[in-house]
Formats: structure tokens, C-alpha cells, sequence
């Protein structure tokens, strides 16, 4: 796969899916899952996940109906009087941020909305990284994710 074409893609499949508030939730795959699907040309996105405050989840990237590239990811709410819309406001706001940073895996490296600040540190590249994302309310740890992934062959 064209890691340039790969890269943009990322980006409009992110914003059109879950950092979207308004995208619609696919026909889930899985018992309990919430998934959400981009597509464009020949090119294929598909995000499954399960849980609220405590989830995992999978991001596989399709091309001509091939599985490509693909991403798992963990998170976290730490404090339980944090809502999932309080975590919401924050990933979104950053996940569907316009950014060259970092590679298009979750969000940019900082963004910063009301008392929130999203920070986000990734190793590698598209081919194979791994990192972590995390939300502060107030300067207090609230949220954090684990992902990694890379090309599937």
C-alpha cells in the first residue's frame, strides 16, 4: 500500500467516523460492538470497539477488499465521576484536529479544549508504531489509551 495514499485516507476515514458526532454506527460485526465504516474508492475503513470508559477496539484498513493496515487500541477512564461524554468532548475535539505532528494513528501531539488538555505520543510509523494517548482535566490524569499496529501482510 502507498503510504502517502494510506495517510490521507486515515485522516478523512478518522474524521468521518468516530470523531464525527454525527456519523452512524454500522451493522455490528461482533456481539456488543459498536463499529463504524468509511469507504472511498478502493480503500475500505472499519473501526469495531467494545466498552465506554473501559474499551478495546480494532481499526483495520481494507484495499481491493484485502485487509492492509491495521491498528488496536485500549483505554482507560481513570476517575469514575469522569463521563464518557466529559472523554468525548476532548478525543473528538482532537482526533478530527487537522495535524502533521504525528502519523494519523489517533490525534495530534497536544490539544486543548475548556480544562482539557489531550496529549498524544507515538513511535514509529505507519508501517509499525505504537504509543500512548492521554486526557488531563485540570492538570489531573483522567484518560489513557494504548495503541499499536502497522502494515498487515
Amino acid at each position: 500500500m502507498d503510504i502517502e495514499k494510506l495517510s490521507a485516507f486515515l485522516k478523512r476515514a478518522k474524521k468521518n467516523t468516530y470523531a464525527s458526532e454525527v456519523a452512524v454506527k454500522v451493522t455490528s460485526q461482533r456481539p456488543g460492538s459498536r463499529d463504524y465504516e468509511y469507504i472511498e474508492g478502493d480503500l475500505i475503513y472499519h473501526d469495531t470497539y467494545f466498552g465506554g470508559t473501559q474499551f478495546i477496539g480494532e481499526e483495520i484498513v481494507y484495499e481491493n477488499g484485502k485487509p492492509t493496515w491495521g491498528m488496536n487500541y485500549n483505554g482507560y477512564v481513570l476517575d469514575n465521576t469522569v463521563t464518557e461524554a466529559e472523554i468525548d468532548k476532548s478525543l473528538r475535539g482532537a482526533l478530527k484536529q487537522d495535524y502533521e505532528d504525528v502519523i494519523p494513528v489517533r490525534g495530534p501531539r497536544k490539544f486543548s479544549v475548556d480544562n482539557y488538555e489531550y496529549t498524544n505520543k507515538v513511535s514509529g510509523d505507519l508501517m509499525r508504531f505504537e504509543g500512548r494517548e492521554e486526557i488531563t482535566k485540570d492538570n489531573r490524569a483522567i484518560y489513557y489509551a494504548l495503541f499499536h499496529g502497522g502494515i498487515i501482510k
